[in-house]
Order: structure tokens, then sequence, then C-alpha cells
């Protein structure tokens, strides 16, 4: 007999632009040339994990979590290093190290940016605040001295890393939200990508746009990168491609890269630019040749969760990833509108008037073409097993 669930929801339409939150705590390192898993997933976060990142010398990874939290993790032993860093109010959204491995960065949904000490977990000096949304992105200039934020309020922010002070007026031109940020290898240019659906290259130190808008994307952009020798800039995107960018003239380089099946949520350069790899909602990363702009292997296809975060270790031989949700919840519901787990069992059912709006990959999204709005469920009262029946018993008349 299936188990039956009843839900108990409280529904509020809110944006979207990641997929709903539902849970995946775990980290996980791969071999690049095998794809073979390099040692047990990453265990500790209590809740999703948004977003990891390798230090310079690849001997740590640091990841953020939906706990409100960050951990440091090594990548010998795959043990957490210290105690969690606790200070955000909002969940982790975005984590960098320094170049010099001795700070570490974060983004929160609580508006503000933090810096850490890497060693101790001590926060050094007060919150960097100026954002009044969500900070999606963050990042280090190749030099240490500056910290580059994107946030849902559709502005950039650099920094002082030293000092913490907002360095001249946020880089306004995006008309969605910021959702990805990154220096130029040499420190002169910020990219940024946006749910806008366009790439923006920013001269560093005027904060001016450097020329027009890098426009090809159908749908969110989610991901960008540049190339280690400057040349090039790599985006990944909800319209489930990846392209490639001359970083100096802005024009697109061959055609779109195809293979994910699902949103492309994250991508970056291996450390000697001859492979792309991009982490998907279809659960896999790939691999890609940069020059050819083709695919060379799925490098992992067992993950359960939709893979949010990927990073490079210095060697190439470890890219890390976390992966946020569990794939049964994305479900198609039945003619019956019921949603079945991956053995068939009953989820949960949907009113007959909300099946209509109801797709995937982002199960909850209202309308059909539109990502940016979604359905939110609370599962305050969620009711399992036998104890379902309570619901009608406690149920106000």
């Amino acid at each position: 007999m299936d188990l039956c669930i009843a839900l108990s929801m409280r529904l509020s339409i809110r944006p979207l632009i990641h997929p709903l939150p539902f849970k995946g705590r775990s980290t996980f390192a791969t071999d690049a040339k095998t794809g073979a898993s390099a040692g047990t997933p990453l265990d500790g976060h209590t809740g999703q994990v948004w977003s990891i990142a390798y230090s310079s010398d690849g001997r740590r990874i640091v990841s953020g979590s939906r706990d409100c939290t960050i951990r440091v993790w090594d990548t010998e032993t795959g043990a957490s290093v210290g105690d969690p860093f606790k200070g955000h109010t909002g969940w982790v959204l975005s984590v960098a190290y320094s170049p010099d491995g001795q700070h570490i960065i974060s983004g929160s949904s609580d508006h503000t940016i933090r810096i850490w000490d890497a060693k101790t977990g001590a926060s050094a000096g007060n919150p960097l605040e100026g954002h009044t949304d969500q900070v999606w992105s963050i990042a280090y200039s190749p030099d240490g001295r500056c910290i580059v934020s994107g946030s849902r309020d559709r502005t950039i922010r650099v920094w002082n890393a030293e000092s913490g002070a907002s360095v001249g007026d946020p880089l306004k031109g995006h008309t969605g939200w910021v959702v990805s940020v990154a220096y130029s290898p040499d420190g002169q240019y910020i990219i940024s990508g946006s749910s806008d659906n366009t790439i923006r290259i920013w001269d560093a130190e005027t904060g001016v746009s450097a020329g027009t808008p890098l426009d090809g994307h159908t749908d969110q952009v989610q991901s960008v990168a540049y190339s280690p020798d400057g040349r090039c800039i790599v985006s990944g995107s909800s319209d489930r491609t990846i392209r490639i960018w001359d970083a100096k003239t802005g024009a697109s380089v061959g055609d779109p890269l195809k293979g994910h099946t699902s949103w492309v949520q994250s991508v970056a350069y291996s450390p000697d630019g001859r492979g792309i790899i991009s982490g998907s909602f279809d659960r896999t990363i790939r691999i890609w040749d940069s020059k050819v702009s083709t695919g060379v292997g799925r490098l992992r296809e067992w993950h359960t969760y939709q893979v949010q975060s990927i990073d490079y270790s210095s060697d190439v031989q470890h890219p890390v990833s976390c992966n946020p949700m569990h794939a049964d919840l994305f479900a198609k519901p039945d003619k019956d509108g019921w949603v079945r787990g991956s053995e068939g069992g009953l989820l949960y059912w949907v009113p007959h008037d909300c099946r209509a709006g109801l797709h995937s990959p982002a199960l909850l999204t209202i309308p059909l073409t539109s990502h940016r709005r979604s359905v939110s469920l609370d599962f305050d009262d969620f009711a399992f097993g036998t104890s379902w029946t309570q619901m009608f018993k406690n149920a106000p008349s």
C-alpha cells in the first residue's frame, strides 16, 4: 500500500531565481579525469548548501549554507576544520577565499557581506552594509584589495577588503537581479550576470559599463566566469545553454554549448583554461573542451539533487559541487493531481486550479512562461504516515 502524505500548506507568491529551497546538505569532491567521487560527501551542514569554493592552495574548501553558517573542510581528509562560522542572520548564499588564503568572505540573504579570519573563524570587523536586498554573489579582486558583490537589489558594489568601506557608487545598469559577479584575471574589469538575461562588463576602477551588454541568452544568466588568460568569458543560463564570449569585443564565440536538460546554474574554467565545467539542475556536471566547444563527458550523473555550485581546485584534479534539492519534489503531478516519488509512492496532491502552471524543473513556477514568481510551501504543518488524519480533526470549522 502506498504511503499517502497530506499537506496543510500556506502558499505565498515570491520571486524566484533559484528553485525552491528544499534540503540538500552535502558537498562532493570529484576526480576530474575519471568522474569518480574523491572520498565521501562532506556532511555537517544542517541546511541546504548554496555555495562552495577552494582555497588558492587547494587544501581547503569553504561552504555556505541555508543553516546560516560557513564551514571549512580539509580536502585531503574531508574532515570539518574547526567550528562553523556564525554571524549571519540569513542564508549564506555565496562564499570565497581571499587570494592569499587568509580570509573568507560571505554574502547573505540578510543583505550583508562578512569577512572572516580563515584560520580562527573570527569575524574581521563589522559586516559590510549597503545592499538593500539579498547578496547573491561575491568575489575578491586578484590582488585581494577589493571585494565585489552582486545583489537582488539590481546593483553591484565594490568594497575595500581591508577597511570594509564602500568604494565609489553602486554600479547600476542591470534591470534584473545581479546573480553572479567576477573579476578579470588582471583585475581591470568586473563581469556580472543577471536575471535580465544579459552580461555586463564594467571598468573596475571607474565603475563605467564597458561597451554594450552581452546579449544572446534567452533566459536568466545564472553564472559568469573569466578564462584564466582573460580573453574569454563563459556564462551559464536558465535557457539550458552555456555561451563563450570574446572578453574584448563582447562577441559570442561559436555556438552555444548544449547538452544539459535543465538550467545551467554554475560554470567555471579549469585553471589551465582548456576545460569548462558546468553544473545543472538536471543533476549532472559536464566538462567541455573550451577550444572546440564540445562536451568531453558528463563528470557526474548520480547526484540526487540539482547541482547548485561548482568550483575547480588549483591542481585541476578535483572539482567540488553542492546540490540543494531532492528531485522527487520537482516531479509533475499526474492526471489525478498527485505528485509521486521516484518509486511511485504518493508524495502530495495539487489542487486542480493550480496544476496548469506547474512544470519541471521548477515545479511550483507560475506562470508557465516565467521563472520569476513561484508558490512556496510552508511545511510547518506537515503530516505523514497515519498522523495525517489529525489534520481533519484539528482543522478549523
